[in-house]
This record gives structure tokens, C-alpha cells and sequence, in this order.
């Protein structure tokens, strides 16, 4: 090896130094944006999280998790890549819905004919002589604001058992639009009317249809995977830390829904109580995501839960595979 002499070099020290001052003076580096979204995916205690795609952003929109009387809004939350996420606060409230006075739970939000169309549940009713139900919002914007879209509950009754909350609505391959919903371990699906004001019956003449599968307990969701009907719902109580989610798999949106088996549920060494999901496809691609709220361990008060994010995967026969549940949460992707 040789060695570089400073007499024959005389400019070897300068430049050592000057590389060495140089580096010393030099900026920090920006620091490397976020690879994963980490769990929970924004601060605040939300649960019973609606997960959707409208253009190039990721939207969740939650229940606010807190006393009965405290949840008098929604917020929503939206991002361009799973990782970065900006509030979108009030989205709808009390103010807006007259007929809504507490209770603003699970919210399900699609968009027809140019509009957002919120629902949500309000009020807690317990039987049919109390005020409440199932409400409609409408916006120009995912983010609102939202204002009532009928005055009234779309659903203000018990129907085959169901309470009327955690509504979910979901558009078929062929354009027609059915709502799930129910509480007390019943649930409903009913044909939405093209223009959401209300109903139409089925072939057989009901309103009202009943689908609960074995375990249903509240929550449902519905998605569509290689021509299969996949149903999901949550089971256990929901303040316990055995809130679980399971799931069946049918030739139609009607059913029948036969149990597969529970794809979500507590981590003794991450969460308890993880339910209430809904599920995010990038569009066109075969990846999937759950998106749920789960209790910190150590927390005891029922209304502190956090909204999280995992991958859900599928095996080669189309069923789900148990989900894990992670602090890491999933990686940056962009639509």
C-alpha cells in the first residue's frame, strides 16, 4: 500500500480538513418519512372505523368513542397514503340532524349520483316510542359538512328483533344497493331506493329481510370477492376484551350466511377487544386491508379504543386467514 506523503501532497491535509470541517458544518439530513402507518393510525380514542376509497385518498370515517351523551359529532380522517392522515373535524353534528340529541355511532358512507351520503346511527333507541335511529346525511365533499338528508330516521323502529344501528351499505355488481344492519344480535338487510329516501320491497314482498348468521352479535360488512359474497360481523360485548369479528362466504348478498369462523380477535401481547371493522381494497388489485378499533392493553374504561389498520390476506381456497394484529400497522401506499 502507499502511503501518500504531505510533502509530496501538501494539499492532502487541507483537503482532510476541509472534508472534515465541511461534514461537521454540513445540514442533518431530512429525516426519512414514515414506511408504515403505525397502529393506532391518528390519536384520539375512535372506534367502529368505515373505511373507504373516493379518488386518490383514503378516508376513515369512526364513531367519536365516549360517554353516550358526548357523541354529538362525527369526524373523518383522510389520507393519500395509509401513513399520513388529516383530520376532518365535525363533519356532521347534532346541529345539523335536529331529531339526533346523543349516541352518533358507526358511520357508513358511499357515494351516488355525485353525492356523499353518510349514515349513521343516533340516540340509542331502545324501543319504538323513542326518537332515533338510522339517519341519512348528504354532501357535496367526502368532508363535508353534511347536512339531514330526510329530517327524520330512515329506520326508526325494531324490525325482526334488530335495533337500528351500525348500518352498512353496499353496492352489487349490478348497481343496487342494499343496507345491513342491527344491533341485539339481530340483522336486516333491506333494497335501498335508488334515490336513498326509503325502501323497496323484495321479490317476496317484505321490507325488512333477516340474515343474521350464528354468533352475530352487531356490525356487519360486505364485500365481494371472486363472485363470492364475503359477510362479516362483530361478536362478544363490545366493552369486553373478547370483541371479535368473524365471517361467512355466499352465492348472493341475501344469503343464506353459514359461519366460517373468527378472522379477528384480542392479542394478549398487543389489544383486547378488537372488532367493529371494515374492510379497504386498492382498487384493481388483489390487496386488502382491516381496518378496526381495539382497547391499549392495560385500559379498562369502555370507551377508550383506538382505530387501527392490518393487512387482511386470503388463502388459496378464498378463505380468510386469521388476522395479526400489529403496532407496525402497514406499509405507504399510494392509489
Amino acid at each position: 500500500m502507499t502511503i501518500l506523503s504531505q510533502r509530496r501532497f501538501p494539499f492532502c491535509s487541507a483537503l482532510i480538513l476541509s472534508l472534515v470541517i465541511g461534514a461537521g458544518c454540513r445540514s442533518p439530513k431530512t429525516p426519512e418519512p414514515p414506511v408504515f402507518s403505525g397502529n393506532p393510525v391518528f390519536p384520539g380514542w375512535y372506534a367502529d372505523p368505515e373505511g373507504v376509497v373516493f379518488g386518490k385518498q383514503f378516508w376513515i370515517y369512526p364513531t367519536y368513542s365516549a360517554p353516550y351523551r358526548e357523541q354529538v359529532f362525527l369526524d373523518a380522517f383522510s389520507s393519500p397514503d395509509l401513513v399520513n392522515w388529516t383530520k376532518h373535524s365535525r363533519i356532521i353534528d347534532t346541529n345539523a340532524v335536529k331529531w339526533a340529541w346523543r349516541a352518533m355511532w358507526a358511520p357508513a358512507i358511499v357515494k351516488n349520483n355525485g353525492k356523499y351520503f353518510l349514515f349513521f346511527a343516533a340516540n340509542d333507541i331502545q324501543n319504538n316510542n323513542e326518537v332515533g335511529g338510522i339517519g341519512v346525511g348528504v354532501a357535496d365533499k367526502p368532508e363535508g359538512p353534511f347536512k339531514d338528508y330526510l329530517g327524520k330516521p330512515l329506520v326508526d323502529k325494531f324490525h325482526n328483533g334488530a335495533q337500528p344501528i351500525d348500518q352498512f351499505v353496499f353496492r352489487d355488481k349490478d348497481g343496487q344497493f342494499y343496507m345491513y344492519y342491527g344491533g341485539w344480535r339481530h340483522c336486516n338487510v333491506v333494497k335501498l331506493k335508488k334515490d336513498f329516501t326509503g325502501f323497496e320491497p323484495f321479490a317476496d314482498g317484505t321490507i325488512f329481510k333477516e340474515v343474521t348468521p350464528e354468533g352475530y352479535v352487531e356490525g356487519p360488512f360486505m364485500f365481494i370477492r371472486n363472485g363470492k359474497y364475503y359477510f362479516m360481523w362483530s361478536e362478544g360485548g363490545w366493552t369486553g376484551p373478547n370483541y371479535s369479528v368473524a365471517y361467512a362466504i355466499a352465492d348472493s348478498p341475501l344469503g343464506p350466511f353459514k359461519r366460517v369462523g373468527t378472522i379477528l380477535k384480542q392479542d394478549p401481547t398487543i389489544a383486547t377487544g378488537a372488532g367493529h371493522h371494515s374492510v379497504i381494497q386498492i382498487p384493481g388489485k388483489e390487496v386488502y386491508y382491516i381496518v378496526y378499533h381495539r382497547r391499549p392493553l392495560g385500559e379498562r374504561d369502555g370507551n377508550h379504543r383506538v382505530t387501527c389498520i392490518d393487512k387482511m390476506e386470503f388463502d388459496e381456497q378464498g378463505f380468510i386467514k386469521p388476522v395479526k394484529m400489529t403496532f407496525e400497522g402497514v406499509q405507504r401506499v399510494k392509489l
